[in-house]
């Protein structure tokens, strides 16, 4: 074999088609067999296994599936262990954690705060302004042009086609409605402000009514009663949301009802059960939290004083740890 006739083995490419995206990363590898020189020829020498192998194309030899996204062609191995280790997955998936939705229920302000002596001397400077600058409105219109319709009648030019021009307003006059008015103002019973406002009943939710209210709850955790956001732990085939509106309706003796505010939890906590209590299955709970409001038409009957309590914001560090607060801090409105 002449030496130009060697040459066509000098290189020998692995892949045996045009190169793809993928291929091109590869076509740089090259195999180099070696040469050997006896008189004037050239051969090129190489084990028979090893020529076999490298003749194949690489992508023969890898096992799997081959996707084409584009141009970029993704390759994805498969092997016995590989499989093996997929089959046992969903066994050592099982959390430890036990899931709990909980509902964050808050009682709205029901009367305005009582105002700041700053904020008095506000709102009056605000009403000699309106007075002094202020224009008539609609009403005051309608009542002068009232008055002047009943003083033409009393005179003795008065004639009564006049009255067609003002069509059907004769019959209801703005005295007359503010004399309905007056009826409506008197069936109107504004919200007490009384000392039940201030009481420092907690179990009552008619305290405090110009400040928002969260409920909690005393639950027992392993040994301990804590005071936290009524929970309940997370079933099959229910969602969290769910799991948070039971543990609203499985509060003995209560019937609360309250408009929750999404299907997303606002909020999440996570806590070890005590050492005493703990499984290889069952470590600790962990907790997603849904904001909820008292609905109007809910009547909540008195609570006993040592199970629950409806706290201002400002309380809650009194009844709630310091982890826990720090959480539920971060979600409740300040209103």
């Amino acid at each position: 074999m002449g030496l130009g006739q060697c040459s066509q083995f000098s290189h020998i490419s692995i892949l045996q088609h045009p190169p793809t995206a993928l291929e091109n990363g590869l076509s740089h590898f090259s195999l180099t067999p070696a040469r050997c020189i006896v008189g004037n020829t050239c051969e090129a020498r190489m084990a028979a296994p090893c020529w076999r192998i490298a003749s194949r194309p690489l992508w023969l030899k890898i096992s799997g599936s081959v996707k084409i996204c584009g141009s970029v062609r993704n390759v994805s191995c498969s092997s016995p262990q590989l499989r093996a280790a997929q089959k046992l997955s969903p066994a050592k998936a099982a959390s430890p954690w036990v899931l709990h939705g909980a509902v964050c229920l808050q009682r709205l302000p029901v009367i305005s705060q009582d105002r700041s002596p700053i904020e008095e001397q506000f709102m009056d400077m605000m009403h000699q302004i309106e007075l002094e600058k202020s224009l008539m409105s609609d009403h005051e219109l309608r009542l002068l042009d009232d008055a002047e319709r009943m003083s033409r009648k009393q005179e003795a030019d008065y004639d009564s086609d006049e009255e067609e021009d003002y069509g059907g307003q004769e019959i209801v006059t703005a005295q007359d409605l503010e004399d309905a008015w007056e009826q409506k103002l008197k069936q109107f019973q504004p919200a007490s402000r009384t000392d039940a406002s201030d009481t420092t009943d907690v179990s009552s939710s008619e305290r405090c009514l110009g400040n928002s209210l969260v409920l909690l709850v005393k639950q027992d955790v392993g040994s301990q009663k804590l005071w936290l956001l009524p929970q309940q732990p997370w079933e099959a085939g229910e969602t969290l949301r769910q799991t948070a509106e039971r543990a609203l309706t499985s509060l003995p003796g209560a019937e609360l009802k309250g408009r929750f505010l999404g299907n997303a939890p606002c909020g999440f906590y996570k806590y070890k059960f005590p050492k005493n209590i703990q499984t290889e299955s069952s470590v600790g709970a962990k907790v997603f939290f849904f904001k909820a409001v008292l609905s109007s038409g809910s009547s909540p009957l008195p609570f006993p004083k040592d199970s629950y309590a409806w706290v201002r914001k400002d309380e809650l560090q009194d009844y709630l740890s310091p982890e826990y607060l720090k959480q539920v801090k971060r979600f409740i409105m300040h209103v």
